[in-house]
């Protein structure tokens, strides 16, 4: 049975992380088949929003401590160069929107990798743990430059160093995901924004969150600079002369993802 289960419909690409006997934690191979399958989608023109999520109870509890304590397996820095450094890296430069659908708990990586995609949201039930220093590691999959950037750099440091456990609702509230649902709406509620992304400008999208990535590192004259030419690229694109028209027509556009 396949690590990563995957399907495409109505422009969505849904992806579930599949060893739900271990909580989904990763192993070589579903990290690798990870990064396979969004290879694929960032190449299909048919996929115009990403949505990830974890079969059975848990989204991902991190890594498999098994693997990564068997001396015939792949050693630590092995697992965070060929492993988590790629699928972050794919994450954040798709320019097609990903929405992580956290359906349970989210632990260490699996944590840091649902906060590297575009949106977050999570069932009420669900948590999201740091929970490296439980066992004497720093987080890694870009925990510590993405947490800091979302709680602010003292919650993170006490999340990161204690470890707390943090429920679905406060992280919502401390800004570190976009909404929680109620554990009997959530498919319905995430799949919905998901949905409406695929319907939307794509490129313009994608353009997006290219000036998002950049905006950690400009200053604000070289972010204004890049606005306009970017600007200029999503001009140029049939979903914004479509949006035009329809606003004009008064009538719902149908945009093309083009």
């Amino acid at each position: 049975m396949s690590t990563v289960l995957s399907n495409i419909e109505n422009g969505v690409a849904y992806l579930s992380l599949n060893r739900p006997e271990k909580f989904n934690s990763f192993n070589r191979e579903m990290a690798l088949a990870l990064q396979d399958v969004l290879d694929k989608c960032e190449d299909d023109d048919d996929v115009r929003c990403i949505y990830l999520t974890g079969t059975g109870k848990g989204f991902c509890a991190g890594q498999d401590l098994a693997e990564a304590t068997d001396p015939k397996g792949p050693e630590l820095e092995c697992i965070v160069r060929e492993h988590y450094n790629p699928i972050i890296r794919r994450l954040r430069n798709i320019e097609k929107p990903i929405v992580a659908a956290v359906n349970g708990v989210a632990a260490g990586a699996g944590a840091n990798i649902a906060l590297a995609c575009d949106i977050v949201v999570a069932t009420k039930s669900a948590s999201f743990i740091q929970a490296f220093s439980k066992i004497g590691l720093i987080p890694d999959s870009a925990g510590t430059f993405f947490l800091p950037r979302l709680v602010g750099m003292q919650r993170a440091s006490a999340l990161m160093m204690l470890g707390d456990k943090v429920p679905a609702e406060d992280a919502v509230t401390m800004g570190m995901i976009y909404k929680s649902f109620a554990d009997d709406t959530f498919e319905a509620e995430s799949k919905k924004i998901a949905m409406n992304l695929a319907q939307m400008p794509t490129v313009g999208i994608g353009l997006t969150k290219r000036l998002l990535n950049r905006s950690f590192d400009n200053t604000l004259e070289q972010q204004l600079d890049m606005e306009k030419d970017v600007q200029v690229i999503a001009g140029s694109t049939h979903d914004f002369r479509e949006g035009v028209n329809a606003f004009l027509e008064k009538r719902m556009p149908v945009f093309k993802g083009k």
